[in-house]
């Protein structure tokens, strides 16, 4: 073991379990900020989308001709234009149909809105799996690393007459080095998934409020 504590070194002097566990925590932090910077773009464009949306609902204009213009221009392809388009476009359809009576246009309407809010959480909640499942594992895998490294540097010491603390140190250090960089991928992927979970939570209640004043909006008008 030579004295040269840097962490390329280290990494190089390691033992192969300990670089294969490195490996996996690099490739697993690397995977988790790609998905990261991804659902924070997702859910800022939901909730932009939202804003606008509602916006735009609540101004008082026509129904058919928001739906329209959100079917010809593919702007409601996600979120609350996704739910909008779904209930509207059933209501309109079982309307049309003789011997509906008002409450099952309604129970039509809000279960093609409950299928696409669960399409929209499907969504929204990509990735975050995977992000709870590095930010609980990663530690464990580093601390298998940390390990294997210390037993595989104590080991080394028998080759040799007599212990100093210059010849278990590298070894030591080496092996810590997988604890490190586990913690590294998961303190990331940790803060990411409770955030995220968190704006997931607040845009499906947001949704789900959309939806009752939506439907009760379809109720009045289907009653003048």
């Amino acid at each position: 073991m030579t004295s040269d504590l840097s962490l390329f070194n280290l990494i190089l002097q390691a033992s192969l379990v300990v670089q294969l566990v490195l490996l996996v925590l690099v490739i697993a932090s690397v995977t988790s900020w790609t998905m990261i910077l991804d659902r924070g773009r997702v859910l800022s464009s939901a909730r932009k989308s939202a804003n606008a949306f509602e916006e735009r609902f609540w101004s008082g204009g026509d129904l058919s001709a928001l739906y329209k213009d959100l079917s010809e221009n593919r702007k409601g392809e996600h979120g609350l234009p996704s739910i909008f388009r779904a209930g509207f476009k059933e209501y309109v359809r079982l309307r049309k149909i003789e011997g509906n009576d008002l409450m099952a246009v309604l129970q039509g309407s809000e279960r093609s809105m409950r299928v696409a809010l669960s399409r929209e959480m499907d969504r929204l909640e990509t990735s975050l799996t995977f992000l709870a499942t590095v930010g609980s594992t990663s530690p464990y895998i580093g601390l298998f690393g940390t390990v294997w490294g210390i037993m595989h540097a104590f080991h080394a010491l028998g080759n040799v007459e007599q212990a100093t603390l210059a010849l278990v140190a590298p070894g030591i250090s080496e092996a810590l080095v997988a604890t490190a960089i586990g913690l590294f991928a998961a303190i990331p992927a940790v803060i990411a998934y409770n955030r995220y979970s968190y704006q997931v939570e607040r845009l499906n209640s947001r949704y789900e409020e959309f939806m009752e004043e939506f439907s009760t909006l379809l109720q009045r008008q289907g009653r003048s």
